[in-house]
């Protein structure tokens, strides 16, 4: 019997509901299903939306600030769905269904699209020599609209769930399954950079040259195919229950505090209701005392039944439950600080591939697509990655003792190069139009090179390298168990809400500098307009964010969460305190 129950794990269940067997789930093989849906996800949503600005300007004849905005609607929206996504698998389906589900979804977002670009009727007529383009009508956008959608609705099931089941199948407890589950993260992390990397060359190579319904049809066949192989792995899954949405637990928070807000809270913490067992407990805190009231026991807060009384979660909540709440919004405003650096990045998949439209692509006889020179942004996030882990890691363990930057250092770094980014974009645009006032703005491709491109690439390419991973690393390890995906969610967030702001401030900048003589910054032919002006805003706007950031970073204490335990040495009486 015991040799049985230790091939059990603990915490996981097989597709049956029994005791997973250690020996007959779980493990490389299921994880790897699991990573082929994200890297069909990756080439599917970064192949639309790196390619996507040129379609909308090429084909659907629409300005260049409403395509900008478009595309950064999509990304964000793909995002903000995340956080959809993991309340769905946290409370009611459970990762393995909302992959299932969202996949399927994907997969006819994909071939919505395939059709859309296929189908002559659902686009506008090519643009005539001494006519106006025509754009795209309502019903054309509407089928567009739809497929972009769909496609973002299976992006934010799949990325809130992927990660999290691919770790579901390795067991923490077990040192072997530990180390692998380490290794998984770096082979997530590659297979993201993968599917990017074969989206932005061979994806928009083919949607270029070949046809565009062909890549997108190429997209929804891989990803129909990884589903079916993802199905495949059912029985072979480890599968953990669903305990619950974080976001209940919040609103039961704040729901008992505002109930009680007339209530004192007593000087003696002592005193707060708490029900959770000595080992899991978080101490008392003193900031967001006003949550506080939550704890505060009252009549009416316990619900009777049978010989026990249970207390209402909408009434009384533990201190620990109250403790975990006020650490998630102690990460607000560092989650804030870094939604501008989202914005800079959205300027990557818009108006720089709108740049490189204009500018000469040539090698040899090869024509660079547009879209692909965000290659050089994917490049530049992997040098980062690999000169990091390889020379400034051990670097850094040896002169200070740690292995690496924390990840607020981490955060800072990458919010210090998207500034230096959008200061080199506005200095290539400036000698870019220099260029086109002198050949002619209406020359279709003004005799500069595309590689002058490079530098603000590799800007915010390195400094995505070092936020995402600081802030990935930052709100797990800053966020209470329990809320561990939660957290995960809210940082993606930040992505969906970067597009957003970028949005809203095209919007808010083409309307500001828009005259009856012209068009303003924002032109629908950027020759004729000051994009280098609007990169420069971009700059300044990241200056100001990175000297809020260090205030917030001054404010947040991340020993405000961490209890102390006291461990007395035998024999001398002397004791140690050991943060944990």
């Amino acid at each position: 019997m015991e040799q049985k129950m230790s091939w059990a794990v603990s915490d996981a269940v097989d597709y049956k509901g029994f005791s997973a067997d250690r020996s007959k789930t779980g493990g490389w093989v299921p994880a790897a299903l699991i990573l082929g849906i994200e890297i069909c996800e990756r080439l599917s949503t970064m192949g639309i939306a790196v390619n996507l600005v040129t379609y909308l300007g090429g084909t659907m004849h629409l300005p260049s600030s409403t395509s900008a905005n478009i595309v950064t609607d999509f990304m964000g929206t793909s995002f903000l769905l995340c956080m959809l996504g993991g309340f769905l698998a946290d409370s009611f389906l459970g990762r393995y269904r909302t992959i299932a589900i969202f996949a399927l979804i994907q997969t006819l977002g994909t071939a919505m699209l395939a059709i859309s670009t296929k189908l002559s009727r659902l686009r506008p007529p090519p643009c005539r020599p001494n006519r106006p383009c025509e754009q795209a009508d309502g019903l054309q956008m509407g089928i567009l609209y739809l497929a972009l959608y769909l496609v973002a609705l299976g992006t934010g099931g799949l990325k809130s769930s992927v990660s999290g089941f691919g770790t579901d199948q390795f067991d923490d407890k077990d040192q072997k399954e530990k180390a692998q589950m380490a290794y998984f993260f770096n082979r997530f992390f590659l297979f993201i950079s993968v599917g990017t990397l074969t989206a932005v060359t061979v994806l928009v190579y083919v949607q270029d040259e070949v046809s565009r319904s062909v890549a997108y049809g190429a997209c929804s066949v891989a990803m129909f195919i990884a589903s079916l192989m993802f199905l495949s792995g059912t029985r072979r899954y480890r599968y953990k229950m669903c305990l619950g949405s974080p976001i209940v637990q919040i609103m039961q928070v704040a729901s008992a505090s505002i109930k009680k807000r007339g209530l004192e809270v007593p000087y003696d913490v002592g005193c707060l209701y708490e029900d959770v067992p000595e080992g899991s407990r978080i101490r008392h805190t003193d900031q967001f005392r006003c949550l506080d009231k939550a704890a505060v026991v009252a009549e009416g807060d316990f619900v009777k039944g049978g010989h026990n009384s249970a207390p209402n979660p909408w009434k009384l909540c533990s201190v620990t439950r109250v403790e975990e709440v006020k650490m998630m919004i102690s990460l607000l405003p560092v989650w804030a600080m870094t939604i501008i650096f989202w914005t800079t990045y959205a300027q990557m998949i818009t108006f720089s591939v709108e740049q490189a439209s204009t500018m000469e692509r040539s090698i040899g006889s090869f024509q660079i697509p547009a879209g692909s020179v965000t290659v050089f942004f994917v490049v530049a996030i992997m040098i980062t990655l690999a000169v990091y882990d390889r020379f400034i890691m051990p670097l850094w363990k040896k002169w200070k003792g740690k292995p690496g930057f924390s990840n607020l250092q981490r955060i800072a770094i990458g919010l210090v190069l998207s500034t230096l980014g959008m200061l080199a974009a506005a200095i290539t645009e400036r000698k870019r139009l220099s260029v086109a006032a002198s050949v002619g703005r209406a020359t279709a491709t003004l005799p500069v090179s595309v590689f002058l491109l490079i530098p603000q690439f590799f800007l915010v390419g390195s400094g995505e390298a070092f936020i995402y991973t600081g802030q990935l690393d930052f709100f797990i390890t800053q966020s209470p168990k329990g809320m561990k995906t939660m957290s995960t969610g809210l940082f993606l967030t930040t992505l969906s809400l970067g597009f957003f702001v970028s949005s809203f401030l095209v919007s808010i900048v083409k309307k500001a500098t828009s005259t009856g003589a012209g068009q303003g910054w924002l032109a629908d032919n950027i020759n004729y307009g000051r994009l280098d002006c609007f990169y420069g805003l971009l700059a300044v706007l990241s200056l100001v964010n990175f000297v809020a950031y260090l205030a917030c970073v001054a404010w947040y204490k991340p020993e405000f969460h961490k209890p102390t335990l006291q461990m007395e040495k035998i024999g001398n009486g002397s004791s140690m305190e050991e943060k944990v």
